[in-house]
Formats: C-alpha cells, structure tokens, sequence
C-alpha cells in the first residue's frame, strides 16, 4: 500500500515530523525551480496547498517547526549568476488564506494582538495580488542605484541593469522624495504581450509556461537588451529603507508613488469592515479573467502605518497583511477502494483509493477520508456533514484540492451512486497485527491497542528515533528499519532503540553476518557500525525529540532541554511531579516548574509526566542510557538587552499593550517568557488587577515592576 499523507487532525507527532521533513526539502526545491530557473513543474495552487499542510502542522505542532522549515523562509537563495544584494529591510513573504472564515480570523487576530475593541474601526487597504517577480528598487539622492530581486527575503540578485530597461521604472524621483527609498512592487508582463513573445520564442523552440515565468525568465537574463526586448511593466505597492517617513497609512504612500511617476494598481481600495473587504475581494475575482495581467489572490494590509509598527513581523511575514488566495479547484471521479493506514501511536487511517484525475494540473489517485465519522457523514462537532451523506466504494466523489498537500473528499453525488453500493463498515481490528482497534469517548479517531506488539507502530517509533531530527544516523532508512524489526536471527533483530547500539556486538558474537545478507555489503556494514557509534554522544534535545514522547516534538524539546541543561534533571522533574487533579489543584512543585516553562503547557507537560510514570518506558530509557549518553545543554544568551537571558512573567491588566504584543517584545529582547512565577523568574510586570502570581512573587522576594518601568527598563519610552 502507497504512503500517503495523513490528515493533519490526526496526524501523530512523529508522522508529522517526518512529513513537516519532507515538506521542507519538496517546498526548497519547489522553490528554487520557481524563483531561480523560472520552470516550476507544479501549480500555484499545488505549491499553495503544500505551504499551507505544513503551516497547519505547525500550528498543531508548535514544537515541531524545523530550523529549515518554510514558514521560516522566504523565497530561495540568490542565484550564482548575478552578483549578491543584502537588503537593507527583509523583503519577507506573506501568509496566504483561502476561506471566508480565515479572513474574520485573520482580522480578529490583529485585534487580538492590539487589545483593539470591538466597536472601534480598523482600516484595511485591499488590492491585487499580482503574479509575478518581487522587485526592490532603492533610490539615494532621487537616482535608481540598485536594482534587486527578493532572493531568500535577506539577500537578492542585483538585476540593476536589466530593470533600467523598463521604462515604467523611473531613473530619478522628484524632489519631494527622501534622500533614500526603497520602491518595492512586482515585475511582471501582461497575457497579450505573453502570447504575443511566445509565438516569437515559438521559433526557436523556446517558451514561457505562463507570464510569471516568462517576466522572471527575462528579467534574468546577463544581456540587459534581451530584457530590453521583453515587454515588462512594474507594479508599486510597497517600500523598505527610507530616510524619513512616507507617509501615515499604507494608502496614501502607495498614492506617493504614483505622484513618483510609478504605476500604482488602481483597484486598491480602503475597507472599514470585514463585509466591505470580502465584497472587494468578490469584486475582483469577478473581474479576474478580465483584467489584462495574472492575479492569484487578493492582499489585505492594515492601514495605518503605526499600527503596522505595533503589530510587527513573525519570522517571515507581517502580521498586519495576508493574502487571501481564489478558491482551489474541483474535480469528480470515482472511489475504487478504502484501505486503513496504522499510525505510531495506533491511530487508524482510512484513505480513499480513486480513479486518477486531474485536480489543479496534479493527478490525483489519494485522498484523506479523515476517520471513520467523516465517511459516516458526521462531523467533528457531531452534527451531520454533505447532508447526512455518507461515503460508500463505488461513489462518484467530487475531489478538492484546498488546503491539505493531499486532496479531501467533499461530496457524493447521489445520482450516480451504484444500486450494489453498500455502507463502509470501519474495521475493530487492526490490519497490521489484528488487535482491537477501539475508539474512546470524545476521541474521533479509532486506535489499534496492540501496542508494542503491532508491527506498525513499532517499525514508525524506531524510524522515529533514528529520524533526521532525533538521532539522525545515517543508514537507518525506512527499508532498513522494517529489515531489522523483522529479522528473525536475533543477532540481527531490532525491535527497541537501544536494540541499535548493541547490534554491533551480537553480530560479533553471531554467526549470521550482516554484510553476507543481499542488499549489504563489507563497506555500507562498516559505515552504519560507524554511523551509530556516532551517535553515542548525541544533544539532550536530540535524544528527548527521539524518544517519540507524545506532544513533544523538537521544538519543546529544545524548550525543555533549555530550561533543564540535563536529562538527569528532566527526568528527576517528571517523575516526581503530580498532575493537578480538576480545578483548584495546583499539582506540586515539579509539575509546576515544567508548565510553567514558556511555550509548555498542561497537555504538553502531561506527556511527559504520564511517559516517564510508564515503566516499560523507563525499562526502555534506561537501557538505552546504558548505550548512549545525552549531552548537558550549555546556557547561552540571545540577545544583547536588559532583559537577556532573563525570565519574565506578565500578570493583570496591560493598558498600553496586550498581552501577546508584551511576550512578543520580551522574546525580540531575547527574555525568557514565563506563565507562572518560581524561584527561577528573574521579573514580574504587573498590571491592574494582578492576583496570586504578583503575591508569589512578592513572597520569593522577585522583583516586581509596573508598565511603565518595563518600557524604561528595555528602553522603548
């Protein structure tokens, strides 16, 4: 059976850890094909789809975000054939939306971050997103100088001569513009001047897939004359550097601009409300096929410039903008079958087998049945869903591709269904050992209870363990995997992770030798024995990750080991904390130290709490400690500030931001963002109406400040 990628709601943390890792290699590559050799081999809407799977991991998975990951990156490297421009301000990405529903999100979560009451308006800008190459144009004295594209947000390809040859750029600004500006907007060519350049490419047996590729592909080129032959227009929406302020909204500069001499796009508009904002978005995407240059979306920017400030950045967007992208695409086909996956944790899978179809330029042959309920016709909240409809083999289904990297199944279309087409029983059984599989009340999921006996979840925690993130020894792939658990001469079985540390010497002792066995050989045994001896020594955080401890991907796991500096620590912690029981119950002081680590909470903490109260799980830790030994975590300071290093805790009412904007501005200052009070919290901000944590704190003797002094204290009255 093909592995396909698992819903994200029921997705366990190693499958999707190891989906968030191939994510970020497809999505890398994805990106250089598109931003470098201007020859992407899939959609828009696939490349969307794929960002937005692994943005919902990492919304579900918070402690899983990979240092590589895509939400943290912007574009792709500068190519090698220009020379290199480092920008002065990122040119960042924007977070995409889809649905109507994300929008009143996007909204609520700016004025969630500002403390912005209900009844008071926020202003938003709303305009085309146009479909074609970021470009920032920095002006010193009023003279176009440098010329870059957005490369990977941080450093760019200097393309000055190229775009010195459209002549909707201008050389020189009048004189009421700053001494130095960066003009930010898009390259891009209209669909007749495309037609019209690809029937000349036609000739020569070279052309363009769609405009964004032909206005990349000539911009690109060493010979600024062929660029000068390439019809390119540029679009003005937006700036980096400048040498004094703008303007006050977002609005009027882009209007600026056009007072510059650039084009501005004339259906940006401003919207009062949520309802004003989705009505320029319909009219827009009324008028798309119309309009004579390609657009994929529409971008919502908070208009005030001030509150653009307040608002700030995450790692590679604004919060205070998103782009709300057209609807994906549909298809109908028919489902030949439903097989059932086994996940690491147990969690039975159905996955809908259909007949290939084309949904957004990708041939589709998967989709995700989500759970049982879902073919059932009921929703999460148990309400039904398609009308009470279910899903049965046979059906004529109608396939969408919209947010998942796989598609979902969103209809049946009745009419067609078979006369012999019965009701899909979901199986009580586990197919990959045959144990009960049971559903718990509350749960949507049905879990297999064969546990360490099932094959299945076996195999995915040692593949886990060894997984790039974790232990990372190389060799140990999926088919070696599955060959050692699976081997029957016990010299060569690996059934538990520190089964892998010792294999070398069983097969010292054995007379079955691994290099003798199809598939190995002298060299390739000598390097995985070295591979794993490699891994004796291996980062606390690397070891916890490995450990495939439920909620703690590598994200919390580097919280915890920051926060521990030793496994030895952590372990002592978990053992002897005491999970609250119901409300009131504070648990004990362990239990406090580890939810009150910034980033960790309860369900957070009681995964690790309830994994080391297992004893086959200790059994398990300790005889892997007897082969490898975790590396103590060595402090280390972030940022240079008043607050470095420290650990803060917030409490009562803030008047002059809110909550999320404080924690945001602590973490820039490379603080330590705390949410209960201990003998290891350094300061306590307290606002009005601040209760027990600010009487704890006094009684520890903490330092306590107000607002205002926190303003002082990192220097930002």
């Amino acid at each position: 059976m093909s592995e396909i990628v698992r819903p994200v709601e029921e997705l366990t943390q190693a499958e999707a850890a190891a989906e968030l890792a191939r994510l970020a290699l497809t999505i890398a590559e994805n990106d250089r094909l598109y931003h470098l050799e201007d020859a992407p081999k899939i959609s828009d809407a696939e490349y969307d789809a794929m960002r937005l799977r692994n943005a919902a991991i990492e919304t579900r998975f918070p402690e899983l975000v990979r240092s590589d990951s895509p939400s943290l990156k912007v574009g792709a490297a500068p190519s090698a054939a220009f020379t290199q421009v480092v920008h002065s301000v990122p040119m960042l990405s924007l977070d995409n939306v889809f649905t109507d529903e994300d929008v009143v999100d996007f909204i609520a979560s700016v004025r969630r971050f500002l403390a912005w009451p209900a009844d008071r308006e926020i202003i938003f800008t709303a305009e085309p997103k146009i479909d074609g190459l970021s470009m920032s144009l920095r002006y010193e004295n009023r003279r176009l100088v440098t010329a870059a594209t957005r490369g990977d947000g941080t450093t760019g390809e200097n393309v000055t001569a190229n775009i010195r040859t459209i002549k909707e750029i201008p050389q020189h600004l009048p004189k009421d513009a700053p001494d130095v500006v960066e003009v930010r907007g898009e390259v891009y060519m209209r669909r007749d001047d495309f037609f019209a350049l690809n029937q000349r490419m036609a000739e020569t047996g070279q052309v363009f897939a769609n405009p964004r590729n032909s206005a990349a592909g000539s911009l690109r080129q060493k010979d600024p004359e062929v660029t000068r032959s390439r019809p390119l227009k540029f679009f003005a929406y937006a700036w980096g550097e400048t040498s004094e302020p703008l303007g006050e909204t977002q609005y009027d500069v882009v209007q600026r601009f056009g007072d510059w001499g650039f084009q501005i796009n004339k259906l940006m508009d401003r919207c009062h409300s949520v309802e004003d904002i989705l009505a320029h978005y319909r009219a827009i995407e009324a008028q798309r096929s119309e309009l004579p240059y390609d657009i994929d979306g529409v971008v919502y920017k908070v208009d005030r410039l001030d509150l653009q400030a307040r608002l700030g950045f995450r790692s590679r967007s604004p919060r205070w903008a998103t782009a709300h992208k057209f609807a994906a695409e549909k298809a109908t086909t028919v489902l030949t079958g439903i097989d059932i996956q086994v996940g690491r944790t147990g969690a039975l899978t159905p996955v809908a087998r259909l007949h290939p179809v084309t949904v957004g330029g990708v041939v589709v042959t998967n989709a995700t049945l989500h759970n049982e309920d879902y073919i059932r016709g009921i929703g999460n909240n148990g309400q039904p869903i398609r009308d009470g409809r279910d899903i049965r083999v046979g059906d004529t289904v109608i396939v969408q591709r919209a947010g998942d990297v796989i598609p979902q199944i969103i209809d049946v279309v009745l009419e067609k269904r078979p006369a012999d087409a019965v009701r899909y029983v979901f199986p009580d059984r586990c197919p990959a050992c045959g144990s009960h599989a049971v559903r718990e009340e509350g749960e949507a999921v049905r879990r297999c209870t064969g546990g360490l006996i099932c094959p299945a979840q076996a195999v995915e925690r040692l593949r886990h363990f060894v997984s790039r993130n974790a232990l990372d020894i190389e060799g140990l792939g999926e088919k070696q995997i599955e060959f050692f658990f699976n081997a029957e001469d016990p010299a060569l079985r690996v059934r538990a992770p520190a089964d892998i540390f010792t294999l070398k010497a069983r097969q010292e002792k054995s007379l079955t030798k691994l290099e003798n066995i199809e598939g190995f050989g002298a060299v390739s045994v000598r390097k995985l024995f070295a591979a794993i001896d490699d891994r004796r020594q291996v980062e606390f955080s690397r070891f916890l990750f490995g450990l495939g401890i439920r909620h703690i991907g590598e994200t919390n796991a580097k919280r915890l080991a920051r926060h521990f500096l030793s496994f030895s620590a952590l372990r002592a912690a978990a053992e002897s904390a005491v999970i609250p029981q119901g409300k009131g119950d504070p648990g004990n002081a362990a239990w406090q130290e580890i939810n009150g680590i910034n980033g960790i909470g309860d369900v957070v903490a009681e995964g690790v709490v309830e994994f080391f109260a297992e004893d086959h799980n200790r059994e398990a830790v300790d005889a892997l400690l007897q082969e490898v030994t975790p590396l103590d975590e060595q402090p280390v300071g972030e940022v240079s500030s008043p607050v470095a290093g420290k650990t803060v805790v917030f409490t009562g009412s803030l008047e002059k931001m809110s909550r999320d904007e404080a924690k945001a501005m602590a973490e820039k200052l490379g603080a330590k963002v705390a949410g209960s009070v201990s003998k290891k919290t350094d300061l306590v901000v307290a606002g009005p109406g601040a209760g027990s944590k600010l009487k704890q704190a006094t009684d520890l003797g903490i330092e306590v400040i107000d607002e205002d002094a926190w303003f002082v204290r990192v220097g930002k009255v």
